[in-house]
């Protein structure tokens, strides 16, 4: 028989925890004039957090409630959709809470910019799914929308107070993480933001376990009317107890797995949490196609075929002696947007009506992926609209391109045959023309060169083992002699392939 374990509490009624606990949230916020932010993810330990920051300030005088808590969440736009449907509910009721209760608390839901978005880099500019040596979604999804929040409240009043849920009992890393802030507080129990200037984090709630979370929530109401039980019963419909935190650095370890995770994370194994909730619930059966498309962006067998082997930039990089897969292919991207259109449609037909317009990709993501495939990546047969309408059999709702920019399906196709159906070459001669058409209108020409050099320098390569062996070739020429690489280089355009 295993040993209980010893309660935070140390065998305190819990009326007592939470009092003392709303007299030091107290102190603090009457201490000041600096402003609170409370990140707020939906899960239990941030409501933990945002419901003893309510109590204690309902108790407050009016007249000393004066300086505002902004409770902001950020909304990847790939949330998990049953816990992005409860949070935008719980934010709008507690707005209408705050504003009956005559509390300065506002919120705030946080989207990253449109040419952050998840689907927008991994559809538009062809990012893979992120990895965990690639995780280039966290930095654009999380930490940008919540940090450029907390940096505009310190530009108007000169310092923060972030309040988060983040405990001890989360993790060993996040233990060690915590400890060392604390040798560092500063104002009893506000520690620096390493990463935030003029920014100090204050979490009431560090020293708590799970349980104490769970019996603090089901014994004190929610305060702004939002059922601590339905949010129990949805912890209960899946496998763990975790939770996104708000993200403000890159310390903050993925949290795919847990149900406030992104619905299109492959930083973990397996979407636990959404298979969880799809096996235990039928009313959830409506996310299957979301489940299947997650685990498609996850199986890697297929990228050797949906990756070009030429990074961004157009260069060759080596890992040992095989090359570095880069971007997904055009025909991959599209492949990718029709999937999620199709996942779009299955999901609106069977979904509840509380979450039946749901939005896989928003139409401003839409056209800025169009623009990028068309302007960025010079694909000028403008797919994009053509996909649209035969996923969702409704017309595109955008503007019809100059002509001047992109080029007709019979164009292509003698473009195709004139490059006798060479990927590489004809992705080559088609950027070449893009090129040419966008500096022809234009009555200072300066970049058209370096355009051109580097569109060349591209499709350069016969095919990839072309590629391979060039690569091969100059990272020798490194390693013995930098100056006979230097020279190499500064002919290699116009050297036979």
């Amino acid at each position: 028989m295993s040993t209980p374990k010893a309660s935070l509490f140390q065998d305190r009624p819990l009326a007592e925890v939470v009092a003392e606990l709303a007299e030091e949230i107290r102190e603090l916020y009457t201490a000041d004039e600096v402003p609170w932010v409370v990140g707020y993810s939906g899960g239990k330990d941030s409501t933990a957090v945002l419901q003893l920051v309510w109590l204690a300030l309902k108790d407050l005088p009016a007249v000393q409630r004066t300086k505002p808590v902004h409770v902001i969440s950020t909304d990847t736009l790939v949330e998990n959709p049953v816990v992005s449907a409860w949070v935008s509910q719980s934010l709008d009721r507690m707005g209408i809470a705050a504003q009956e209760q005559g509390l300065p608390i506002e919120s705030h839901k946080l989207i990253p910019d449109i040419k952050d978005t998840f689907w927008v880099n991994l559809i538009g500019r062809g990012y893979p799914a992120p990895r965990p040596k690639f995780r280039w979604c966290t930095e654009r999804l999380k930490i940008k929308p919540s940090n450029s929040f907390i940096r505009r409240v310190v530009r108007r009043h000169g310092e923060a107070i972030l309040v988060l849920g983040i405990r001890k009992a989360e993790s060993q890393a996040r233990a060690r993480a915590m400890a060392r802030h604390e040798k560092r507080r500063v104002r009893d129990r506000l520690s620096p933001n390493g990463n935030l200037p003029n920014s100090l984090v204050y979490s009431p709630i560090e020293a708590w376990s799970t349980e104490e979370v769970w019996a603090f929530l089901m014994q004190y109401p929610n305060p702004w009317g939002h059922k601590n039980k339905d949010l129990l019963t949805m912890y209960q419909g899946a496998s763990d107890d975790s939770e996104c935190p708000l993200v403000v650095d890159n310390t903050t370890p993925s949290c795919g797995d847990s149900r406030f995770g992104c619905w299109t994370c492959t930083l973990v194994e397996q979407d636990k949490s959404m298979t969880a909730m799809i096996r235990n619930d039928d009313e959830k059966q409506w996310m299957r196609p979301l489940l299947k498309l997650r685990n498609e962006l996850d199986d890697v067998s297929k990228e050797s075929q949906t990756r070009d082997f030429r990074r961004m930039n157009g260069n060759v990089q080596l890992f040992g002696d095989r090359p570095i897969p880069g971007p997904y292919k055009q025909s991959a991207r599209e492949d990718w947007l029709r999937k999620l259109l199709n996942a779009q449609s299955q999901v609106r037909k069977k979904a509840p009506e509380h979450v039946r317009d749901i939005e896989l990709i928003s139409m401003a993501e839409l056209h800025e992926i169009r623009r990028i495939w068309v302007f960025e990546k010079h694909e000028v047969e403008d797919s994009l609209p053509q996909i649209y309408e035969e996923t969702t059999g409704e017309q595109f709702p955008g503007p019809a391109l100059d002509e001047q920019l992109v080029l007709g399906a019979e164009e292509i196709g003698l473009l195709k045959e004139a490059c006798e159906d060479d990927p590489i070459h004809f992705s080559m001669t088609r950027e070449l023309l893009a090129i040419e058409r966008k500096y022809r209108t234009m009555s200072r020409r300066a970049g058209l060169f370096e355009a051109l050099e580097k569109a060349i320098k591209k499709g350069y390569y016969e095919d990839a083992e072309d590629a391979l062996q060039f690569a091969k070739k100059l990272q020798s020429l490194r390693d013995s002699s930098p100056t006979q690489l230097k020279l190499d280089e500064e002919t290699a355009t116009n050297a036979p392939s």
